[in-house]
């Protein structure tokens, strides 16, 4: 809540936690609390809980409402809190999106809609219900086209900055970089533009994107504080090498479907109790764990210790 009423603050680098669950399927609030002091520990500008990395549609709303005040209890305004609260139904995430207002979010992360394909002017009026049933709160779009088979255009972000004051940016989880080039275009350069494309986050600064919300800042949360600090510092070389660098963990995240393998390495660091994942999803199979701890192994010098 520290930052809610200044929402241009937000800007670095923002971990997408996991959500970990015990070897029986539960939520383990408790490894993701520790996952929390983790992230503080090394610096991480804020953390996020509920995005795709976090597994959000294997689990109830009374999980992902429990999760979100964990994280928001264990966060106490040291860091950014930025929950995903977004639903294909509009009941739950006006539920998801009150959890985090009184859990003391900073802004709510609201997914577009998915699997329903909605037009423009649907995902308009959408936002636009959400951003008004809390015109306190700070609401930020979430588009990813490759999970929820609808693209937010930019002018549906431009007219949704437009028109409302709480609607304040959007995180940009699409490969078409021209995105978040046009939005940045139409709706100035205040407005605040997330990467979730792991090897898109340092390019992103360079058009004026705000920083970016990341998975791989699971396994490396200082390498991508680092990079942010040494990119606004207006040292490219030491941002570059980091971003390089961070190629290895980034392939490792996308060994199988994400989070199975972050959540493998953070069970084999003693971060999390089970390496868990909820079906549809598995654990890596064997063949991906070699892989996986190949990629570790070369990424090893940009993992924060636990």
């Amino acid at each position: 809540m520290r930052w809610r009423s200044s929402p241009g603050e937000l800007r670095g680098s923002i971990a997408a936690l996991v959500t970990p669950f015990t070897d029986g399927g539960d939520v383990d609030l408790a490894s993701l609390e520790r996952l929390v002091r983790y992230q503080l520990a090394h610096g991480s500008h804020g953390v996020s809980i509920g995005g795709s990395t976090g597994e959000p549609s294997s689990q109830t709303v009374a999980e992902r409402a429990a999760a979100i005040r964990a994280v928001g209890k264990a966060v106490a305004d040291r860091a950014y809190f930025l929950p995903g609260t977004g639903s294909a139904k509009l009941d739950e995430t006006i539920e998801l999106t009150a959890a985090a207002a009184e859990a003391g979010a900073d802004a709510a992360l609201v997914i577009t809609p998915y699997y329903v394909r909605p037009t423009q002017e649907a995902l308009y009026q959408w936002y636009r219900t959400v951003a008004r049933e809390f015109p306190e709160l700070p609401i930020v779009a979430y588009n990813v086209p490759t999970r929820t088979a609808v693209d937010i255009a930019p002018e549906t972000v431009r007219r949704l900055y437009t028109d409302l004051d709480n609607f304040v940016g959007v995180k940009e989880t699409t490969l078409d970089f021209q995105h978040a080039s046009r939005v940045i275009q139409l709706c100035g350069p205040d407005v605040l533009v997330w990467s979730g494309i792991e090897l898109l986050c340092l390019p992103l600064l360079a058009i004026g994107g705000a920083g970016f919300i990341s998975a791989t800042a699971n396994l490396a949360p200082a390498a991508h504080v680092e990079m942010y600090r040494a990119w606004a510092a207006g040292d490219q070389e030491e941002a570059r090498r980091i971003h390089y660098g961070l190629h290895p963990l980034v392939d490792l995240l996308f060994v199988e479907t994400n989070p199975g393998p972050s959540k493998w390495v953070l069970h084999e660091m003693g971060l999390i109790a089970s390496a868990h994942v909820r079906p549809p999803l598995v654990t890596p199979a064997a063949a991906s764990i070699e892989r996986i701890g190949s990629l570790l192994r070369e990424g090893a010098p940009f993992v924060s210790p636990a």
